[in-house]
């Protein structure tokens, strides 16, 4: 263990023993990070989070916002949800029992294929309930996340060219087919969403299969309703996506919902070139893994 490692786990035990005093610590587990966090595992119940911003100011302003935010979605999802046991704001350490299950990222291709639909139902109920907030409820917690679809697709060529070695020869021709063409019309209404909807953020019971939860709400924000509806086709494919908008309930006409799915594809494909990038960058194979395979239903050969 290197000495920054250490000094990490230290940092991770003195606000446990500070805010949760009658608790001794006996286990850290490192869970890992992401593009905006490090997390690890305390006794084995309790997740405490660190941010990686490093302008402190900022830091501590989206600790506070998120934990107001996952107080909020407590009284919204039908799913468990984070709720914080301590924050230290300063520090960007944001604190949570840990929910039941598995990161869904962390099970077989194979199982996630076979529960894919099943999966997407119940996340669609999820993002029925989101959708369904008044985004007026929520507009001092969340900021709206515009991105033009001529933004996502000129985002996409540049992960692309990063990674388009990597890329199975067989899907090339669909992935710059796909780049050349136009993107879809942006027509929508806002709605508030997860917004990063991925198999990471998914938790799961590995025996039974159904969803026991769903984490990181970071990156929460008035958004495209197709947003995280594309991140659930990317990452389990079309059956899931089906089973997800058939089970959203929404005044939307078939005309409507048409456009969204369409959307969707397009988001689908475009973040499936930034976690390729992104698995590529980190040296994490889970995402490099996960991005290929789903090469198969989004850039078919």
């Amino acid at each position: 263990m290197t000495s920054r490692s250490r000094g990490r786990i230290a940092d991770v035990c003195g606000v446990v023993v500070a805010h949760m005093p009658d608790w001794r610590v006996e286990s850290v587990v490192p869970l890992g990070e992401g593009l905006d966090n490090r997390a690890y595992e305390v006794n084995g119940e309790l997740i405490v989070r660190f941010s990686k911003e490093p302008d402190p100011v900022r830091r501590s302003a989206l600790v506070s916002r998120e934990a107001r935010v996952l107080a909020a979605v407590a009284d919204i999802s039908p799913l468990p949800v984070p709720v914080p046991t301590f924050t230290v704001a300063e520090q960007g350490c944001l604190a949570y029992r840990r929910l039941p299950g598995a990161p869904l990222l962390d099970m077989s291709r194979h199982r996630r294929s076979v529960h894919g639909a099943s999966i997407g139902a119940t996340l669609g109920e999820l993002l029925t309930a989101l959708h369904a907030v008044p985004i007026e409820r929520l507009a001092d917690l969340v900021d709206v996340d515009h991105q033009p679809p001529a933004e996502w697709r000129r985002e996409a060529m540049e992960n692309y060219g990063t990674v388009a070695r990597q890329v199975p020869a067989a899907h090339r021709r669909s992935v710059e087919a796909f780049l050349a063409a136009a993107p879809p019309h942006d027509a929508h209404t806002p709605v508030f969403s997860h917004n990063d909807l991925g198999i990471e953020h998914v938790l799961v019971d590995p025996v039974a299969w159904t969803v026991t939860g769903v984490i990181d709400w970071s990156d929460a924000a008035v958004v495209d309703p197709a947003c995280d509806f594309g991140l659930l086709y990317r990452d389990l494919g079309s059956a899931a996506l089906r089973a997800a908008i058939s089970n959203y309930r929404t005044d939307a006409d078939a005309d409507d919902l048409a456009a969204l799915g369409e959307r969707a594809a397009f988001y689908a494909r475009c973040s499936l070139l930034e976690d390729l990038a992104y698995g590529i960058g980190t040296q994490r194979r889970t995402y490099v893994d996960k991005s290929l395979a789903a090469m198969a239903w989004l850039f078919p050969s």
